[in-house]
């Protein structure tokens, strides 16, 4: 009974591990107009629950034309939900200046059962943030 108990106890556990391995990895998304204005965003969802993010925009007759922000933090998974967090006295300096608490996104998959031929991008869809500029962003797994 003990064996069968902690058999049920693995294979749980492998599970969780297998679908938090879905999210991890790079993703990013470009919005360009030809020669005018750049913003890119680098997100990077880390094995050990870490995140990084850069945003670039660089903007043609912008004060200041080019500009670069960080964040980085923390995130935890929940179902298809990630949720960004970061701490005051670990996730702030100079540089990372971004405050992700309050985020929230979505990881959008093409389910396995559907067998069509439809393409769905594996991106995450951010639908809170306390970054107004962030809410409504998708961005795509590399």
């Amino acid at each position: 009974m003990k064996l069968i108990i902690k058999l049920v106890i693995l294979i749980f556990n492998l599970t969780l591990s297998a679908q938090s391995d879905n999210f991890i990895g790079d993703y990013s998304r470009s919005l360009s107009e030809e020669g005018n204005h750049i913003i890119e965003y680098k997100l990077t969802l880390n094995q050990n629950g870490t995140f990084l993010f850069h945003s670039y925009t660089k903007m043609q007759g912008g004060t200041p034309p080019e500009v670069n922000k960080y964040g980085k933090g923390k995130w935890t998974a929940k179902d298809n939900l990630i949720t960004f967090s970061a701490n005051k006295n670990e996730d702030f300096d100079e540089k990372y200046t971004l405050n992700f608490n309050k985020s929230t996104a979505r990881f959008i998959t093409k389910n396995p059962r559907n067998k069509t031929d439809q393409i769905v991008k594996t991106r995450l869809a951010f639908i809170a943030s306390g970054i107004f500029w962030m809410q409504r962003i998708d961005v795509f797994k590399v």
